[in-house]
């Protein structure tokens, strides 16, 4: 896949002057919408509105994924399998391969137009209401524990570019060690070692992260940030509700 994964494109367009929980607001309900609807219509839709909104974010097109081949084949493989049930079941296979796209599409537009300081007090803000909720155990309240929650995925999007980088730097390396090497003809699965190295290298990092958290004085700066939508953001989710109103609307007429 491209190398830029999960990243923001730093570019001036209004998408990104966008706060990150409308965009989250808008991909869920989009992909509410399609699993209640999937048809073709409104899933050509989905994909005319989310290459709308790449064209007004102005994302270059070196932003765009190259999925490995791999991928490509399994994809054929499962529409293969569909083959002999019937063509309604090869065509429903085509859908929800559809509908992944379209929900990897909008999720890719929210990586490459958001900071990733600003989704943790996004999802913090959005969790909110759900602090509310709660429980009492042994005399002591408990609530949902929305911010740690958001911390976790923030540290998640943080960490996973990282694991990607490192697995091509391991792979690249690998490929590069002399073959009639000792090492190399004791090396039975290739796989397996780029995972058991990724492993290693993921457990170090993750160990420095933990000692940057705390020393600093926790997470709570991750979720402590002054985050909230303005009266462009009012707009962007009037849109969206319009635009979800009318896909279903005509979807349903016709």
């Amino acid at each position: 896949m491209s190398g830029i994964v999960l990243r923001e494109v730093p570019v001036a367009s209004p998408v990104h002057r966008l706060w990150a929980g409308t965009k989250m607001i808008s991909a869920f309900a989009i992909s509410v919408l399609l699993m209640f609807q999937p048809s073709w219509w409104l899933l050509g839709f989905s994909v005319a509105f989310l290459v709308a909104v790449w064209i007004l974010a102005k994302l270059p097109l070196g932003t765009l994924p190259r999925f490995p081949w791999w991928l490509w084949a399994g994809i054929a493989i499962g529409g293969a399998i569909n083959v002999p049930v019937g063509g309604a079941a090869v065509l429903r296979y085509v859908q929800v391969v559809l509908f992944g796209f379209v929900l990897l599409g909008a999720s890719f537009l929210i990586a490459w137009t958001t900071p990733l300081g600003e989704v943790a007090p996004a999802l913090a803000k959005l969790g909110a209401p759900l602090k509310k909720i709660g429980w009492t155990r042994h005399g002591v309240r408990h609530s949902i524990p929305v911010d740690e929650w958001a911390v976790v995925v923030a540290l998640m999007l943080r960490g996973l570019p990282l694991l990607l980088e490192e697995m091509r730097v391991l792979r690249a390396a690998r490929k590069l060690r002399p073959k009639d090497s000792l090492l190399h003809r004791a090396s039975e699965n290739p796989l397996v070692d780029i995972l058991t190295a990724s492993m290693a290298v993921s457990s170090r990092r993750a160990g420095e992260l933990g000692e940057a958290i705390t020393t600093r004085g926790g997470t709570g700066e991750l979720t402590a940030r002054p985050s909230s939508p303005g009266r462009r953001d009012v707009i962007a989710l009037a849109l969206v509700a319009l635009v979800c109103v009318v896909g279903g609307g005509i979807d349903l007429l016709f």
